[in-house]
């Protein structure tokens, strides 16, 4: 029978600490909570009632319910007072030597029925528990920060945990209102072995200089609906936090891409440790705010080029991010032009804009006369030539090589010097497209993220032949028409790709090695991270198929052994298992 918690130990109250302490208060349960001195009680308590008076301020706790909280909470410095717990929450500071000693206490003082848990983000629960007589009832559990708000508690059961002591805990989690999600002993546990290989990757691009820090932060917000951009995160997280969980995982993965970026080492060295220090990847107004000082608004190339005058669009392709890109630049006063193969397809591309359209009028996002003109501005073709009047031609045909190096060779002969040639490749070299025409210079990538309609990113993509004033001028069509511009260099991912799919990929090592199952991983991703998606959940989204392209494609720029493409995705897409569009993937549909 599951065990109710009325009362329950928590030794140390710091960040996470206080913030468990909150969380156990909240759900009417007695907290014990012991810390080292009366200043670090102090600090503690402090600690709370900040939190709980921001929670009252905010209409998210009554002053009756706080008031109550703090009667529950029985806090001092004397360990002992935890002995009559039959829950014990170990939340010292994240050194092992620290944690082992207190877990040594705990063993000495408590009755062996007490389960003890540990809380910790990256260190050997079984190595912790060993060093105590009770190695069957110590659990790991890794709370999240801010714990009164994020909504994940990681349970790690090493391979002698007792299953009754695992039910307990997980029971008590769900009790106070958090989702648990079991995790075997390893570095990282399920979340941050996923999320620092991804963070850590953020940082190895700034390094490289390949993309500004606000770019990389904007790419990820907009383009994959992340909460927080990744260098930002890191900043809230704390960078030597980062650091220490980073070259723990990379300690027992010896996976280069866990390995922590010099670049990280170095402002951990340097004392800027994010925002508990006022300063990291961002400048802060001060310790511990959120408001940063130094933000680069203005995205933009540096090169200064004057933008190209663009009247009249052209874009070829009748697919969905085809359809998409027409009605964007039809919306914001653009001309359109759009290339089908065929009739039939000229007819779907505007019975989409059309269906799209009406339902921009039914949301009361487009007037019906913006959607008049909007149609008026579009015209289809099936003649390649028709082009040859256009200021920009944006081509979103299959993502194939050969395809579109033989459409822009076709496109050079057409469209008169001057005019602008884009590529929406995602993983594609753009020089490759270029190098197929006898003017290079006017050749850009233009990384439209589907549907264009609703995602606000465009990835600009010059090559090392763009002309500046190309450049300048795909930042200012993406810009009229509404969206957000980044640049990044020509290789393969660009910025978004290049984060995400790997981050995809170990996801499904993490399952194809028995770690966690698929759902157990996406809730992780999705409660821990905020992320509006678990990892196979977009995979099956975005196509397995896909998904294999690009980790492929990165693969083979990279020559990165931790990129290579996952045994599991490979047999997958060998199956014909693609995801949604084939109703089965890594789940059936």
């Amino acid at each position: 029978m599951v065990q109710d918690f009325t009362r329950v130990g928590v030794v140390g109250l710091g960040t996470m600490g206080a913030g468990i302490t909150e969380v156990l208060a909240r759900a009417g349960i007695d907290v014990v909570g012991v810390e080292l001195n009366g200043e670090t009680l102090a600090r503690g308590l402090r600690h709370v009632r900040h939190s709980t008076d921001r929670a009252v301020s905010r209409g998210k706790l009554t002053e009756a319910d706080r008031d109550a909280l703090f009667t529950r909470i029985h806090a001092g410095t004397d360990l002992s007072a935890v002995a009559d717990c039959r829950l014990v929450i170990e939340a010292v500071p994240e050194r092992i030597e620290d944690k082992r000693a207190v877990l040594a206490e705990l063993d000495a003082l408590c009755p062996s029925g007490t389960i003890i848990a540990t809380n910790t983000s990256s260190l050997s629960v079984t190595e912790l528990a060993t060093g105590t007589s009770r190695s069957s009832r110590v659990v790991g559990t890794h709370w999240f920060n801010p714990a009164p708000i994020m909504g994940l508690v990681e349970i790690v059961r090493t391979v002698v945990t007792d299953a009754t002591a695992l039910e307990d805990v997980e029971a008590l989690v769900t009790k106070v209102g958090k989702t648990a999600v079991i995790a075997a002993d390893r570095a990282g546990f399920i979340v941050n072995a996923l999320l620092f290989g991804y963070l850590n990757s953020a940082v190895r691009m700034l390094e490289a200089h390949y993309a500004t820090r606000e770019d990389i932060d904007a790419a990820m917000r907009l383009g994959c609906a992340h909460p927080m951009g990744p260098l930002a995160l890191l900043d809230l997280i704390g960078l030597d936090s980062a650091y220490e969980i980073l070259d723990s995982i990379y300690h027992t993965s010896r996976d280069h891409l866990h390995a922590p970026a010099p670049m990280l080492k170095q402002l951990v060295t340097a004392g800027m440790l994010g925002r508990k220090t006022g300063r990291g990847f961002y400048t802060y107004a001060a310790p511990d705010a959120s408001e940063i000082v130094d933000a680069v608004t203005a995205a933009g190339p540096a090169t200064g080029g004057q933008a190209r005058p663009v009247r009249t669009t052209g874009v070829i392709g009748s697919g969905t991010m085809a359809a998409g890109i027409v009605e964007v630049c039809a919306r914001y006063g653009y001309d359109v032009v759009f290339h089908a193969r065929g009739e039939e397809k000229i007819a779907a591309v505007r019975k989409k804009l059309e269906r799209s359209l009406d339902k921009g009028v039914e949301k009361g996002k487009i007037s019906s006369d913006d959607r008049a003109a909007a149609l008026a501005r579009v015209r289809g073709t099936t003649d390649l030539s028709a082009l040859a009047g256009c200021d920009l031609v944006i081509e979103a045909v299959v993502e194939d090589l050969a395809v579109k190096r033989a459409l822009f060779a076709a496109l050079d002969a057409v469209v008169p010097p001057g005019a602008v040639l884009a590529t929406t490749t995602s993983s594609l070299p753009v020089i490759e497209c270029a190098a197929a025409t006898a003017r290079p210079q006017d050749v850009v990538g233009m990384h439209w993220f589907n549907p264009a309609q609703v995602m606000r990113l465009v990835e600009i993509v010059p090559t090392v032949l763009t002309a500046d004033d190309v450049t300048a001028t795909a930042f200012e069509v993406a810009r009229a028409a509404g969206k957000h511009p980044v640049l990044c260099g020509d290789r393969a991912g660009f910025i978004v790709n290049a984060l995400l799919f790997p981050y995809l990929n170990d996801a499904v090592k993490m399952l194809e090695a028995h770690y966690a199952d698929v759902e157990t991983i996406d809730t992780a991703m999705k409660v821990g991270c905020g992320h509006p998606m678990g990892p196979f959940g977009l995979a099956d989204v975005v196509g397995l198929d896909v998904t294999l392209a690009i980790q492929r494609a990165l693969y083979l720029d990279f020559r990165e052994p931790g990129y290579a493409p996952a045994p599991l995705l490979e047999h997958l897409v060998r199956a014909g298992y693609l995801g949604r569009k084939t109703r089965r993937g890594f789940r059936v549909y």
